[in-house]
């Protein structure tokens, strides 16, 4: 039997010597300059034709303009143009499914070499090699052409090298690796289980098994850096000539500082997940719908919206907070110690306005931050009440359930205590 496949990407920060940060900056202007390419000959072929390019129609393309251009087969290896082939085939296959679904299209855009992110290999060993150090920190990467970058930081469990990104952000080179674990194995210090709401007041409320509440307080990265990051705004606002240095050198010190908030909140999020995947074996949360949640209340022409700013102000904050980041480093770091994650169905639980105690529905609007049940007469914070609901229902503690109409987890947890009671 073969070992499941178990990817993750990781990080390294290449230091190129200024020679080779010469043909880098060339190697990736020739992706760009492919990248827009095939983009102008799929509008050309509609425009002709009316029929469409497939990512198999480019790659031929691709052979022949190697071929006959001697130039083009040495500025890159093969195997990566089509990777830039491909990276054009997904953004057309992204906007045909927004066309389908009646979205906002957003036709692919012709990108400036400042927009390019950067290009990718496929094969480990075809034009390019990465050979880690010891324990996975640090290493060295060998592109064809360009000779040996060094490359800090550490892959912590390390692995088989799948593919890889060399990517190019605000002045500087990265190498994004793609790793098969194989099983990943994390240590966890108890079979303790909990469940947690996610808010903007409170980060996380949560509840364990054992009825202690599980706390994190928002750090609100927006609102500690916001007064700088104003301040760079107004700074290239100001600079009206697009192609001064002066406005290039204000633009990066911009992305600079959103890059530090960037980082700041991921490295939160990883300390943060990584204690509650320590303690916690079952952990517990309802479905998020990220993009509903951060609808824009703008409205129309015919039907403006009402509270437009307010709205504005409230999903900047849902953003800043990152739940869907927070929420996939926890799944995957609990997976990694032979854990359980278990998502309850929004919509049909209805977590925030179920009471936990006697499991009756009321309605609550979102300023109503107090749960107060008017059956039972139970009362708590609204977010550790519904965290109590969704750690019932992952559970199967509660016995209302099936006469709720929303069903049981076909295999209920238990933890070592209950277990033993009911043995007993």
């Amino acid at each position: 039997m073969d070992m499941e496949r178990n990817l993750r990407k990781t990080t390294f920060r290449l230091y190129p010597t200024p020679k080779q940060e010469v043909a880098l900056q060339s190697l990736l202007r020739s992706h760009q300059q492919l990248y827009n390419a095939a983009l102008e000959e799929r509008i050309d072929c509609w425009r002709k034709t009316g029929k469409r390019l497939s990512y198999a129609d480019q790659c031929k393309s691709l052979t022949v303009l190697r071929r006959e251009l001697p130039e083009w087969a040495e500025a890159a290896n093969c195997s990566s143009q089509q990777m830039t082939l491909r990276r054009l085939d997904k953004a057309f296959a992204a906007f045909f499914r927004r066309v389908k679904a009646g979205q906002a299209p957003g036709f692919p855009r012709f990108k400036s070499l400042q927009r390019f992110p950067g290009f990718s290999f496929k094969t480990h060993g075809d034009g390019w090699r990465f050979t880690p150090g010891a324990d996975w920190r640090h290493g060295t990467l060998r592109l064809l052409g360009l000779g040996h970058l060094r490359a800090r930081g550490q892959a912590r469990q390390g692995g088989d090298v799948r593919a890889s990104d060399v990517l190019h952000r605000d002045g500087k080179w990265y190498l994004s690796l793609t790793l098969d674990i194989g099983t990943p194995q994390r240590q966890r210090t108890s079979n303790a289980a909990m469940a947690f709401d996610w808010g903007v007041e409170t980060f996380l409320t949560g509840v364990d098994h054992a009825g202690e509440d599980v706390r994190l307080d928002n750090p609100r990265w927006w609102q500690s850096e916001k007064d700088h990051i104003k301040e760079l705004q107004q700074s290239v606002s100001r600079k009206r000539n697009k192609r001064s240095n002066r406005r290039r050198k204000a633009v990066q010190r911009l992305s600079r500082a959103r890059a530090k908030t960037a980082r700041r909140r991921l490295d939160w999020a990883h300390q943060q997940t990584a204690k509650l995947a320590r303690h916690y074996a079952l952990v517990a949360t309802e479905e998020l719908r990220i993009a509903n949640m951060t609808r824009s209340a703008a409205g129309t022409m015919e039907e403006p919206g009402r509270g437009v700013a307010q709205k504005a102000g409230l999903n900047r904050e849902i953003l800043d907070t990152a739940p869907a980041l927070f929420t996939s480093l926890l799944r995957c770091k609990v997976l990694e110690t032979g854990g359980e994650w278990v998502e309850a169905p929004t919509r049909k639980l209805k977590p925030s306005q179920r009471c936990p105690a006697c499991w009756a529905l009321a309605i609550k609007s979102l300023s109503m931050r107090m749960h107060a049940c008017a059956e039972c007469g139970h009362t708590e914070p609204r977010d550790l009440a519904s965290a109590r609901v969704v750690l019932s229902w992952a559970m199967g503690t509660h016995h209302g359930q099936e006469l709720a109409g929303i069903g049981t987890r076909e295999r209920p947890y238990e933890t070592p205590s209950s277990a033993q009671q009911r043995v007993e």
